[in-house]
């Protein structure tokens, strides 16, 4: 059994760059102290583990956690914050359009690839208890049944191997084991394996929250997508992969319905030699807070918006500087991963998340994301895609979108509705009464028909009856104490419906 060992950076008192200021100097020993305290909390933690198994998983784990701990007690104590004056708009080459990528004619390189889900979130947001990835969102679909049956389908048309990888977290791992058994005798293997699971911080002492490692679920948090390179390599999964011939690796989230395999990136990304690609679109109002590639001191790097001093975070979000953002779709070369995890490892920027439990005590999350693993890799590089591979499902509005005529399902893929005149989609805002799914179905005898849909807002107590057709700009509005109830059958278009009922022309 290994004791966490202290990192040299974090723990001395005194390193030789500290600079002669008095402040620093409280600031470093304070750091010493938190440091060695963690660090005999974890010990103690790892002691309650019996199974010896399970026990050097734990510990691994706890190993992981105490170094993104330190790292973040160094960065703290010297004020680490990007330079903002640093930082620049990519260059030309370092996002590619999609456009330009070659057209491919043959599927063998698909042998060599595998796809991975992220499936560690709870659609809590949205009301949900469970696993997200099980929510129904067309044709009586979920969201794991579409990406199978997309994966199924490439396999057999194509007469490949393409595996699917689930990395579920402790939220969802028990939920994605009981969904996955139906695909039984599908044309596909799944394997899944558990992101890593952390302790919350105490803000106030510094501490982990739970007491022993069987402590309840409140006391522990999944470490953000960011946690994917060191479950990868943890779980044995990368050196299967690699084992089983697959050299490359599409990630995505499992909301994100736009998010299927691509061949002409795969292959970009083949004749490239990129280690590394990830997928950006152009930025919308609706996208001000995505994170941005930027280039910092000639490398390309990912901005995260809870990385930005407050003084610029309306800079951040002005499409000026910053005209696109990560979909979180990412082409990662699994042999390029390897060398890294058995070399330097992942120094990702730390997103801290601050929390409040239940009871009201103030803890702390520190998180990381995929995409900053971007500056680890040669050659790593955006490529800017349309706007249909980038469609993830965050709330209700989103869900009416995706369950109307304005898609149809080929395959388990979207497809727009060639009915629709527009290339784009129309913009939908449901207010409260809909923001949970009970609710959200409730509301909706059927969805209505949209194809012709520029514009929705719906605010307060609002019921649809069957067979409503909504076009142009329509906007709802029940006032506080009253209710509006949409006929069946009614044909709203370019309307306002205002509390007491009365109908006006847009």
């Amino acid at each position: 059994m290994s004791s966490l060992a202290p990192p040299p950076s974090a723990s001395a008192p005194r390193s030789p760059r500290t600079r002669g200021v008095s402040a620093m100097h409280f600031k470093s020993a304070t750091t010493g102290v938190a440091t060695k305290t963690m660090r005999n909390e974890l010990n103690r933690l790892v002691q309650t583990v019996q199974d010896p198994a399970s026990k050097r998983g734990f510990d691994t784990e706890m190993q992981s956690f105490f170094y993104l701990f330190t790292r973040y007690l160094a960065e703290k104590a010297k004020s680490q914050d990007l330079e903002w004056d640093r930082i620049k708009s990519p260059a030309a080459d370092q996002i590619v359009p999609y456009d330009q990528l070659p057209q491919v004619t043959k599927s063998d390189s698909l042998n060599k690839l595998a796809v991975l889900k992220v499936n560690g979130g709870l659609g809590t947001s949205m009301g949900m208890t469970g696993a997200k990835s099980a929510l129904e969102v067309k044709d009586d679909m979920t969201f794991l049944d579409l990406t199978v049956r997309q994966i199924e389908h490439l396999n057999t048309t194509q007469k490949v191997d393409v595996p699917l990888i689930l990395m579920t977290s402790f939220n969802t791992h028990e939920d994605t084991l009981r969904i996955i058994k139906k695909y039984a005798n599908q044309q596909l293997r799944i394997t899944t394996f558990n992101q890593s699971r952390y302790p919350r911080i105490l803000k106030e002492t510094l501490l982990p929250a739970p007491k022993t490692a069987e402590d309840d679920k409140k006391h522990w948090y999944p470490p953000g997508h960011g946690d994917l390179y060191n479950a990868l390599l943890h779980s044995g999964v990368l050196d299967q992969l690699i084992a089983d011939g697959k050299e490359y690796l599409f990630v995505s989230n499992s909301d994100n319905l736009g998010a299927v395999v691509d061949q002409q990136i795969l292959q970009h990304m083949i004749d490239t030699q990129a280690e590394f690609l990830m997928e950006v679109t152009d930025k919308t109002k609706a996208d001000v807070k995505g994170g941005t590639l930027i280039d910092y001191d000639g490398q390309v790097r990912l901005l995260e918006i809870a990385q930005v001093p407050s003084e610029h975070v309306e800079d951040f979000k002005s499409v000026r500087k910053f005209k696109i953002f990560n979909t979180n779709n990412l082409w990662i070369n699994l042999k390029a991963l390897k060398r890294i995890m058995d070399n330097e490892g992942m120094d990702l920027e730390i997103i801290i998340n601050p929390k409040q439990t239940d009871d009201g005590q103030a803890v702390i999350q520190l998180e990381t994301a995929a995409g900053a693993a971007i500056k680890h890799f040669k050659n790593a590089h955006g490529v800017n895609v349309p706007r249909s591979r980038f469609l993830p499902v965050k709330s209700c509005s989103d869900l009416l979108l995706i369950k109307s005529d304005i898609y149809s399902l080929e395959h388990g893929e979207l497809v727009i509705n060639p009915s629709r005149m527009f290339e784009n989609t129309p913009v939908i805002k449901l207010g409260d009464h809909f923001k949970k799914i009970q609710q959200f179905q409730k509301r909706f005898k059927k969805i209505p028909q949209i194809i012709e849909l520029d514009h929705l807002t719906v605010t307060g107590d609002v019921y649809f009856g069957r067979n409503v057709t909504l076009r142009g700009t329509v906007i709802i509005v029940a006032n506080e104490g009253q209710r509006i109830d949409i006929p069946d059958g009614c044909i709203l278009e370019n309307r306002l419906l205002s509390g007491n009922l009365t109908m006006t022309d847009l």
